[in-house]
């Protein structure tokens, strides 16, 4: 499956019928052209999109293009990653990753229902 099939391109537009209407988790992926880590955080993004398709929504938000929803969750640095579940922001965690705290972020998120927030801010 392509990349543009797994992982979703949010705009300020479509966040809320995409993210918040979702009927499943959606990790979002907020992301800015200029930004070293978040290049090198997309490739593992797009595989875990492919490793949860069907039970998790993926999208990225470039916050240079959509500010208001960048303002909106106070996304301050980039990468930042949050995990919504039921319309809501479970969990969160800024700056880069590997692929294995990846996993244990989004696990952790789903398997607790995000209480409280991950590494980060």
């Amino acid at each position: 499956m392509a990349k543009a099939d797994r992982v979703r391109e949010l705009s300020d537009e479509t966040f809320d019928a995409e993210v918040l209407g979702a009927p499943s988790p959606v990790l979002v992926d907020f992301t800015a052209s200029w930004c070293g880590p978040c290049k090198q955080l997309a490739p593992l993004v797009d595989e875990v999109a492919g490793e949860f398709d069907g039970q998790i929504v993926v999208g990225k938000l470039d916050v240079d293009e959509n500010p208001a929803t960048a303002r909106r969750y106070e996304v301050r640095a980039m990468p930042t990653l949050m995990v919504f579940i039921d319309g809501e922001p479970r969990a969160r965690h800024v700056g880069l990753l590997n692929r294995k705290r990846l996993l244990d972020f989004l696990l952790g998120a789903l398997d607790d229902e995000g209480e409280g927030e991950a590494d980060g801010e």
